[in-house]
């Protein structure tokens, strides 16, 4: 899963749902291409911290991965996470530069020191496709040379 580092094998549990909740998770698993029990651990992983960080949501990013993206912005957790350490860990600072609320910044924050891995795995994934696309354009320039 895009934004959940990996984990111990999974556990099985038994929920009942509504018939309309079961045609709903049919219905958006099978236009994602998910089976509807992916669907239906990404989804309720991402409810459950959707609740304990409520200006965290999760947004297609970097090779098509659900990445942490900070409510009001278009900064995923993991762009925050960088600028602030620039910014010596100054969250004013942080947010001044970003544009941002300084509890946009702390919210982050908040977010990636309980899920540190998950935003790491995030920005690794970013600079490997940044550095695939820079290796495209290059041979792009070279071809045109």
């Amino acid at each position: 899963m895009g934004h959940m580092s990996k984990s111990p094998p999974s556990v099985q549990r038994s929920f009942r749902l509504s018939q309309r909740t079961l045609e709903l998770l049919d219905e958006a698993a099978a236009v994602g291409g998910e089976s509807r029990n992916a669907l239906a651990e990404r989804l309720l992983g991402e409810a459950v911290r959707l609740q304990r960080h409520p200006l965290v949501r999760f947004h297609h990013g970097a090779a098509g991965r659900r990445q942490a993206l900070v409510v009001g912005t278009r900064l995923y957790v993991h762009q925050v996470m960088s600028t602030l350490r620039a910014c010596d860990n100054n969250i004013d600072t942080t947010a001044e530069y970003l544009g941002v609320m300084p509890r946009q910044v702390g919210a982050a924050l908040d977010y990636y020191a309980e899920f540190a891995d998950d935003v790491d795995q995030d920005a690794a994934v970013a600079q490997r496709v940044a550095a695939d696309e820079r290796a495209r354009w290059d041979r792009r320039q070279r071809a045109l040379a």
